[in-house]
């Protein structure tokens, strides 16, 4: 496997925006979990982890996205995945994951699901 992993932070309209590209697993995990609490999630907000750039990911990177969620529920805020690839999102259905993170066909959808629900 390959180490390579590119976390990207911006803020998006309802809060942290995480893009990852590459592979997510045991060793680049830690470059993910790193980021959470640099990020300054405020209660309310949104965060957001934009997979579409993601090529792999392995038990340890399902780890990462149940650790963010986590983060994310800690500052009372919300969590969505965005673009996530067809063989994520299949992992994520089957290990029933999908009743925790809502998701989305973009980040920016993610963004306007959050303003529909703050009205």
């Amino acid at each position: 496997m390959s180490k390579y992993l590119t976390v990207r932070v911006r803020t998006g309209t309802a809060g942290a925006v995480i893009e990852l590209t590459g592979e997510l697993d045991h060793h680049t995990a830690a470059d993910v979990r790193d980021t959470l609490p640099g990020l300054g999630l405020q209660p309310g907000q949104q965060l957001v982890l934009d997979l579409a750039g993601l090529t792999f990911l392995d038990s340890t990177g399902l780890t990462v996205l149940i650790a963010a969620r986590n983060h994310a529920l800690a500052t009372d805020a919300t969590i969505a995945l965005a673009a996530v690839p067809d063989r994520v999102s299949r992992i994520i259905r089957v290990l029933g994951l999908n009743q925790f993170f809502p998701t989305h066909p973009t980040a920016q959808d993610a963004d306007t699901a959050w303003q529909s629900e703050q009205r």
